[in-house]
């Protein structure tokens, strides 16, 4: 089998839809075995924030596939827009058991196998709301926060195992957890303003997510470790101003 993960036996969270779903069906045709898991509409049924079930579908993958070399820690959960005095702890804790606890999580089980494989690749969904503020609620923009330094400390603590871990933080992208804001600017006529604050004036899509995962899967990013990769239109690459004042051209 011919591909950039042939050969190669990955698990995919959040597999249900968007970003997860196109992973998966990305990574296959590539010539991965992938295992997607999520709590509906995926190979595998799994809450990943949960240690009993990540476990246990670590375990199961590698006693039927002979092996693990890639963990896409994608599962996550938006938790709405309130303020943060409109939030309870309740609510903070939901979101970061999914969001932040499921990546570390994978970790955990995954690093072992993958190591013993001779090394391979742990991919953790971040956000561009995990860089600054602006671009999600308080406890989603924290718990991904938190993601981007558990790749960086996770990358030092597996030193020597040639387990690499990365994130990364994808813009807005039409997916579930987004989908609103795409359906009510389209009934609106209002589609030029979907991602008009970014650079390429645009959102982006899931495969787009997906092939940037694709490479950090694979052996192409073997010299890439503890970094948070950001996919948005380059919306995070300049404090806010008006692109509409600047490099106007007659195309």
């Amino acid at each position: 089998m011919s591909g950039r993960l042939a050969g190669k036996v990955a698990i995919v969270t959040g597999a249900g839809s968007g970003i997860g779903k196109a992973s998966v069906e990305l990574f296959r045709q590539e010539g991965a075995t992938v295992v997607g898991a999520d709590r509906n509409g995926a190979d595998v049924e799994c809450d990943a924030g949960f240690e009993y079930d990540v476990s246990t579908l670590v375990e199961q993958v590698v006693a039927e596939h002979g092996g693990l070399d890639i963990f896409f820690a994608n599962a996550g959960v938006s938790g709405g827009f309130d303020g943060i005095f409109d939030q309870d702890a309740a609510a903070w804790a939901e979101i970061l058991r999914i969001n932040l606890i499921g990546p570390f999580l994978a970790v955990k089980y995954a690093a072992p196998h993958i190591k013993a494989r001779g090394g391979g690749s742990i991919i953790a969904t971040a956000s561009v709301a995990g860089l600054r503020a602006g671009a999600g609620g308080p406890a989603y923009s924290a718990s991904k926060a938190g993601v981007i330094n558990l790749v960086k400390v996770a990358a030092t603590q597996l030193a020597g195992s040639n387990v690499r871990m990365n994130a990364i933080c994808p813009g807005l992208i039409e997916t579930g957890m987004t989908q609103f804001m795409f359906d009510r600017a389209r009934a609106k006529g209002q589609d030029a303003q979907i991602g008009h604050l970014n650079p390429l004036k645009r959102g982006g899509q899931p495969l787009e997510i997906a092939k940037a995962a694709l490479f950090l899967a694979s052996e192409e990013s073997s010299y890439v470790n503890g970094q948070a990769i950001v996919v948005d239109g380059g919306l995070s690459a300049s404090h806010p101003f008006n692109h509409q004042s600047y490099g106007r051209t007659s195309t």
